[in-house]
């Protein structure tokens, strides 16, 4: 499967985005996909995911409220609705698929195909 990450910007504290990572190749139903941010000088983390088989969502704690994950089947595509956006949500941020159930609540290595990336800056 083929990811492209898209709807990354610069916006003001306290506004929204929302990301979209549209794949090519297969579809996303059979698939666990999650979104990943990196920043400067940090190590990538899981910022949400939404499981394969039945849809269940998973966030870390920094964004939980804010963000949200969902799926569109028929556009074949995931979004990250990012809400009440904050300086320190700044990164790069990616999506990522998995053909384990498990991979929500597993090692990112169990995310075996990667989108490009899209930058959020979050800066007055």
């Amino acid at each position: 499967v083929q990811l492209q990450a898209s709807g990354g910007g610069l916006v003001q504290p306290g506004r929204s985005l929302k990301l979209s990572c549209a794949a090519s190749g297969a579809s996303l139903r059979g698939y666990s996909v999650g979104w990943f941010r990196q920043a400067p000088g940090k190590e990538r983390e899981r910022v949400s995911c939404i499981r394969a088989s039945n849809s269940m969502t998973y966030s870390a704690d920094s964004v939980k409220g804010r963000f949200t994950i969902s799926r569109d089947v028929a556009k074949n595509t995931v979004y990250l609705q990012m809400n009440s956006l904050k300086p320190e949500d700044t990164a790069v941020y990616y999506c990522a698929t998995s053909r384990s159930v498990y991979a929500c609540s597993g090692s990112q290595t169990d995310f075996l195909s990667w989108g490009q990336g899209t930058q959020v800056t979050v800066s007055s």
